[in-house]
Protein backbone atom coordinates (compact mmCIF):
# COMPACT_ATOMS: atom_id res chain seq x y z
CA UNK A 1 0.00 0.00 0.00
CA UNK A 2 1.73 3.57 -1.36
CA UNK A 3 1.07 6.51 1.06
CA UNK A 4 -0.09 9.23 -0.81
CA UNK A 5 1.79 12.17 -1.39
CA UNK A 6 -1.33 14.22 -2.57
CA UNK A 7 -3.74 15.77 -0.08
CA UNK A 8 -6.34 17.19 -2.62
CA UNK A 9 -8.77 19.79 -1.70
CA UNK A 10 -12.52 20.67 -2.73
CA UNK A 11 -13.74 24.50 -2.12
CA UNK A 12 -17.65 24.14 -2.16
CA UNK A 13 -18.88 27.06 -0.93
CA UNK A 14 -22.08 27.35 0.31
CA UNK A 15 -23.96 23.99 1.15
CA UNK A 16 -26.78 22.84 2.92
CA UNK A 17 -25.72 19.95 4.81
CA UNK A 18 -27.60 16.74 4.44
CA UNK A 19 -26.58 16.18 0.86
CA UNK A 20 -22.63 17.02 1.77
CA UNK A 21 -22.78 14.56 4.83
CA UNK A 22 -24.90 11.78 2.06
CA UNK A 23 -21.71 12.62 -0.57
CA UNK A 24 -18.70 11.79 2.20
CA UNK A 25 -20.50 8.51 3.51
CA UNK A 26 -20.70 7.25 -0.35
CA UNK A 27 -17.04 8.61 -1.22
CA UNK A 28 -16.04 6.77 2.61
CA UNK A 29 -18.30 3.41 1.47
CA UNK A 30 -16.67 3.24 -2.17
CA UNK A 31 -13.46 4.55 -2.00
CA UNK A 32 -10.66 1.61 -2.60
CA UNK A 33 -7.04 1.77 -2.44
CA UNK A 34 -6.29 4.39 -5.12
CA UNK A 35 -8.75 6.71 -3.84
CA UNK A 36 -7.04 10.28 -3.05
CA UNK A 37 -7.26 11.75 0.27
CA UNK A 38 -9.63 14.87 0.12
CA UNK A 39 -10.36 17.99 2.32
CA UNK A 40 -13.87 19.46 1.55
CA UNK A 41 -13.51 23.15 2.50
CA UNK A 42 -17.00 25.03 2.61
CA UNK A 43 -19.74 26.64 4.85
CA UNK A 44 -23.36 25.36 5.70
CA UNK A 45 -26.60 26.61 5.88
CA UNK A 46 -27.57 26.83 9.65
CA UNK A 47 -28.17 23.32 11.21
CA UNK A 48 -27.92 21.85 14.31
CA UNK A 49 -26.00 18.09 13.97
CA UNK A 50 -26.14 15.65 16.95
CA UNK A 51 -23.43 12.84 17.35
CA UNK A 52 -24.14 9.14 18.29
CA UNK A 53 -23.55 10.07 21.57
CA UNK A 54 -26.12 13.04 22.27
CA UNK A 55 -28.25 13.36 24.50
CA UNK A 56 -31.85 15.43 23.99
CA UNK A 57 -31.29 17.31 27.05
CA UNK A 58 -28.17 19.51 25.01
CA UNK A 59 -30.51 20.28 22.74
CA UNK A 60 -32.38 23.36 24.38
CA UNK A 61 -34.28 25.58 21.76
CA UNK A 62 -33.69 24.68 18.38
CA UNK A 63 -36.44 27.04 17.00
CA UNK A 64 -36.99 27.09 13.34
CA UNK A 65 -32.85 25.72 12.57
CA UNK A 66 -33.08 22.01 11.95
CA UNK A 67 -31.61 19.17 14.11
CA UNK A 68 -30.00 16.17 12.22
CA UNK A 69 -28.92 13.09 13.93
CA UNK A 70 -25.58 11.87 12.59
CA UNK A 71 -22.78 9.45 12.33
CA UNK A 72 -20.19 11.33 13.86
CA UNK A 73 -18.55 10.84 17.39
CA UNK A 74 -19.67 13.72 20.00
CA UNK A 75 -22.51 15.69 20.82
CA UNK A 76 -24.39 18.72 19.24
CA UNK A 77 -22.96 21.19 18.02
CA UNK A 78 -23.83 24.37 15.27
CA UNK A 79 -22.89 24.92 11.70
CA UNK A 80 -23.97 28.23 9.85
CA UNK A 81 -22.87 31.44 8.43
CA UNK A 82 -19.64 32.81 9.13
CA UNK A 83 -18.07 29.33 10.13
CA UNK A 84 -15.36 27.32 7.64
CA UNK A 85 -16.24 23.92 8.12
CA UNK A 86 -13.81 21.14 6.91
CA UNK A 87 -14.34 17.44 6.70
CA UNK A 88 -11.48 15.09 6.48
CA UNK A 89 -11.60 12.22 3.85
CA UNK A 90 -8.06 9.93 4.78
CA UNK A 91 -7.41 6.64 4.52
CA UNK A 92 -5.46 6.12 7.92
CA UNK A 93 -4.14 2.90 7.45
CA UNK A 94 -2.38 3.81 3.89
CA UNK A 95 -1.32 7.00 5.72
CA UNK A 96 0.40 5.03 8.66
CA UNK A 97 -1.33 7.04 11.44
CA UNK A 98 -3.64 6.59 14.09
CA UNK A 99 -7.25 8.08 14.78
CA UNK A 100 -5.32 9.85 17.71
CA UNK A 101 -2.89 10.88 15.62
CA UNK A 102 -5.34 12.63 12.98
CA UNK A 103 -7.16 14.59 15.78
CA UNK A 104 -3.94 16.23 17.53
CA UNK A 105 -2.79 16.71 14.10
CA UNK A 106 -6.38 19.01 12.89
CA UNK A 107 -5.67 20.70 16.74
CA UNK A 108 -2.54 21.65 16.05
CA UNK A 109 -3.02 22.88 12.25
CA UNK A 110 -5.73 25.03 13.76
CA UNK A 111 -3.60 26.18 16.84
CA UNK A 112 -0.89 27.26 14.16
CA UNK A 113 -3.23 29.04 11.74
CA UNK A 114 -4.85 31.28 14.85
CA UNK A 115 -0.79 31.86 15.99
CA UNK A 116 -0.60 33.34 12.54
CA UNK A 117 -3.59 35.69 13.25
CA UNK A 118 -2.34 37.00 16.82
CA UNK A 119 -4.59 34.28 18.55
CA UNK A 120 -2.92 32.42 21.30
CA UNK A 121 -5.16 29.36 21.41
CA UNK A 122 -4.71 25.75 23.15
CA UNK A 123 -6.39 22.11 22.56
CA UNK A 124 -8.01 20.36 25.63
CA UNK A 125 -7.09 17.15 26.42
CA UNK A 126 -10.68 16.68 28.10
CA UNK A 127 -12.43 17.58 25.69
CA UNK A 128 -11.47 18.03 21.84
CA UNK A 129 -11.61 21.05 20.23
CA UNK A 130 -9.40 24.25 20.35
CA UNK A 131 -9.95 27.07 22.78
CA UNK A 132 -8.64 30.81 23.26
CA UNK A 133 -7.15 31.54 26.44
CA UNK A 134 -10.45 32.55 28.09
CA UNK A 135 -11.53 29.11 28.03
CA UNK A 136 -13.81 29.65 25.22
CA UNK A 137 -14.46 27.62 22.23
CA UNK A 138 -13.62 28.68 18.62
CA UNK A 139 -13.10 25.39 16.62
CA UNK A 140 -15.27 22.21 16.93
CA UNK A 141 -14.01 18.64 15.97
CA UNK A 142 -15.78 15.63 15.31
CA UNK A 143 -15.24 12.30 13.42
CA UNK A 144 -16.25 9.20 12.29
CA UNK A 145 -13.74 5.98 10.76
CA UNK A 146 -15.37 3.60 8.64
CA UNK A 147 -13.21 0.59 7.07
CA UNK A 148 -10.21 2.67 8.05
CA UNK A 149 -11.10 5.58 6.68
CA UNK A 150 -12.12 8.80 7.99
CA UNK A 151 -14.92 11.66 7.12
CA UNK A 152 -16.40 14.22 8.81
CA UNK A 153 -14.04 16.85 10.50
CA UNK A 154 -14.17 20.13 12.03
CA UNK A 155 -15.27 24.00 11.92
CA UNK A 156 -13.46 27.18 12.91
CA UNK A 157 -15.38 29.96 13.80
CA UNK A 158 -14.77 33.17 11.79
CA UNK A 159 -17.23 35.57 12.11
CA UNK A 160 -20.78 34.25 13.53
CA UNK A 161 -23.89 35.02 15.22
CA UNK A 162 -22.77 33.36 18.56
CA UNK A 163 -26.39 33.57 20.08
CA UNK A 164 -27.47 30.57 18.31
CA UNK A 165 -25.14 28.39 20.72
CA UNK A 166 -27.34 29.54 23.19
CA UNK A 167 -30.09 27.06 21.88
CA UNK A 168 -27.36 23.95 22.84
CA UNK A 169 -24.96 22.43 25.34
CA UNK A 170 -22.21 23.07 22.83
CA UNK A 171 -20.57 19.51 22.67
CA UNK A 172 -22.60 18.50 25.68
CA UNK A 173 -21.18 20.82 27.93
CA UNK A 174 -23.59 23.23 29.81
CA UNK A 175 -23.03 27.11 29.60
CA UNK A 176 -20.29 26.52 27.48
CA UNK A 177 -18.86 30.08 26.23
CA UNK A 178 -18.10 30.38 22.40
CA UNK A 179 -16.02 32.69 20.19
CA UNK A 180 -14.75 33.33 16.99
CA UNK A 181 -11.36 34.90 14.82
CA UNK A 182 -13.77 38.46 14.85
CA UNK A 183 -14.41 38.88 18.80
CA UNK A 184 -10.65 37.58 19.07
CA UNK A 185 -8.99 39.88 16.49
CA UNK A 186 -11.07 41.78 14.75
CA UNK A 187 -7.78 43.57 12.84
CA UNK A 188 -6.43 40.30 11.61
CA UNK A 189 -9.89 38.58 10.09
CA UNK A 190 -9.15 37.04 7.45
CA UNK A 191 -11.81 35.52 4.64
CA UNK A 192 -12.89 31.89 4.14
CA UNK A 193 -10.72 31.39 1.25
CA UNK A 194 -7.61 32.90 2.76
CA UNK A 195 -8.20 30.35 6.14
CA UNK A 196 -8.65 27.30 3.89
CA UNK A 197 -5.70 27.81 1.54
CA UNK A 198 -3.67 28.01 5.36
CA UNK A 199 -5.14 25.51 6.90
CA UNK A 200 -5.02 22.64 4.23
CA UNK A 201 -1.70 23.71 3.73
CA UNK A 202 -0.92 23.16 7.67
CA UNK A 203 -2.84 19.78 7.82
CA UNK A 204 -1.29 18.40 4.75
CA UNK A 205 2.29 19.40 6.38
CA UNK A 206 1.09 17.94 9.89
CA UNK A 207 0.37 14.84 8.27
CA UNK A 208 3.13 14.61 6.29
CA UNK A 209 2.05 14.76 2.91
CA UNK A 210 4.38 16.43 -0.18
CA UNK A 211 1.75 18.35 -1.48
CA UNK A 212 -2.05 19.93 -1.24
CA UNK A 213 -3.96 20.63 -4.70
CA UNK A 214 -7.30 22.06 -5.28
CA UNK A 215 -9.41 19.43 -7.22
CA UNK A 216 -11.93 22.33 -8.37
CA UNK A 217 -14.57 24.80 -7.05
CA UNK A 218 -18.37 24.08 -6.00
CA UNK A 219 -18.04 20.62 -7.05
CA UNK A 220 -18.49 17.66 -4.86
CA UNK A 221 -17.48 14.42 -6.41
CA UNK A 222 -20.26 12.22 -8.38
CA UNK A 223 -22.12 9.69 -6.44
CA UNK A 224 -23.84 7.92 -8.81
CA UNK A 225 -27.27 9.44 -8.38
CA UNK A 226 -26.96 8.75 -4.22
CA UNK A 227 -28.40 12.25 -3.10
Amino acid sequence: MTRPDTLWLRKLGRQSYEPVWRAMQHYTDTRDADSPDELWFLEHDAVFTQGQAGKAEHILMPGDIPVVQVDRGGQVTYHGPGQLVGYVLVDLRRLGVGIRDLVTAIENSIVAVLAGLDIPAHPRADAPGVYVESGAKIAQLGLRVRRGSTFHGLSLNIDMDLSVFQRINPCGYQGMAVTDIRRENNAALSSQNELTSLLSAELANSLGYLHCREVSEHCLPDTSGVL
